[in-house]
């Protein structure tokens, strides 16, 4: 299969995206040529150790590369800073120092804590991404947001630290829980809302042979996703105004994820929070019936859920809510669509439409 190549392009801090079936037996040879470490630390839960640990280390091994894999316990419970601690630990036992670098291997929440901890290890060290999720594939192992999750809300300490590559690996989506694999499309259905109507369409279009994973498709899904996501963090690395747009979703979808006590996938909280943003912009006059009903569809399509859980208390989905990073000033923000392909940034939202939507 022909290999697709995606640039971030950040001047000097500028890297690849690349992306094929079977790339991760060439991973070695291409951290070989690029010597972005003396050795490598192999950052993956307990779970995608098992799974794909032997064979990135096979593939670091047989280029000559030293690397050992450290494993931390699977769950968005775990994202957070007694894990970044533990880590750190680990890897100043090992010797790691300024010379050397990390691998994310695995989903969100490793790419998260890698992420993380390389920018703060030893003052920074580099790190590479190996996305294993098509979630983190499309989304999280692009544009250096890093961080972990504290009590009061996901993501509320981290830092903007773009990796070196990012190598994308098609195949590891055939053992991919058919869950995931469905978390993972709310993100993509997003990037078609944000940006792209054609894009939207190939998702209504497709859908059937993105079920069967057909390698093409998937190539093309990702590769579109990469380049959208590369485009706004190119001219908003550190989300200052455009880049605020990736968040369709997220506001009421992190609140509803966090009120949830994250025992609902982040995919499938988003996907929530994108079908009640587009309520909210129907509510607000800024989006027609028409299309807020094409959105929900396509959400319904790719099997995803598209109302709040009743078991959540909306009293407590409101205090997420103020406890959002996009929260300015105790004025929530949202990013609302006013037709597909094309969203705002608003703080305009009545407190009376955000209840109503909140409580259905």
């Amino acid at each position: 299969m022909t290999e697709t190549t995606v640039m971030v392009g950040l001047g000097n801090r500028s890297y690849p995206i690349r992306i094929s079936s079977g790339l991760m037996e060439k991973i070695g040879t291409d951290l070989k040529q690029k010597n972005i470490g003396t050795k490598y630390g192999v950052i993956a839960d307990e779970n995608v150790a098992a799974l794909y640990g032997e064979q990135c280390m096979q593939s670091l091994h047989e280029a000559g590369i030293q690397a050992q894999l450290i494993t931390f316990p699977h769950g968005e419970d775990n994202k957070n800073m007694a894990t970044v601690a533990a880590l750190s630990s680990e890897l100043a036992l090992k010797g790691f120092d300024r010379r050397d670098a990390l691998i994310a291997l695995g989903g969100g929440v490793t790419g998260d804590i890698t992420g993380f901890l390389a920018a703060i290890y030893m003052r920074g060290i580099p790190f590479v991404q190996i996305p294993t999720t098509l979630l983190s594939q499309v989304d999280s192992s692009v544009g250096g947001k890093t961080g972990v999750d504290l009590p009061e809300g996901k993501n509320l300490v981290g830092v903007f630290y773009q990796p070196k590559a990012v190598y994308i690996d098609t195949d590891v989506l055939k053992t991919l829980p058919p869950d995931e694999l469905r978390g993972g499309l709310a993100e993509v259905i997003k990037y078609g809302v944000i940006h792209d109507a054609d894009f939207f369409s190939f998702l209504e279009q497709k859908r059937e042979a993105v079920f069967a994973l057909e390698q093409d498709i998937l190539t093309q899904l990702i590769a579109r996703c990469c380049e959208i996501k590369a485009w706004v963090v190119e001219q908003d690395e550190r989300e200052g105004g455009l880049r605020r747009i990736l968040n369709f979703g997220h506001t009421i979808g992190h609140a509803v994820e966090a009120a949830s006590e994250f025992q609902l996938i982040h995919g499938k909280a988003v996907a929530i929070g994108m079908c009640a943003a587009a309520e909210l912009a129907v509510r607000t006059g800024c989006l027609g019936e028409k299309d807020a009903l094409a959105i929900r569809k396509l959400i319904e399509q790719y099997q995803l859920p598209v109302a709040i859980p009743v078991e959540l208390d909306r009293d407590v989905i409101k205090s997420y809510l103020l406890s959002d990073k996009k929260t300015v000033a105790g004025r929530v923000f949202y990013v609302l669509p006013e037709t597909i392909g094309q969203v705002i940034i608003t703080d305009q939202v009545r407190q009376n439409d955000v209840d109503a939507v909140i409580a259905c």
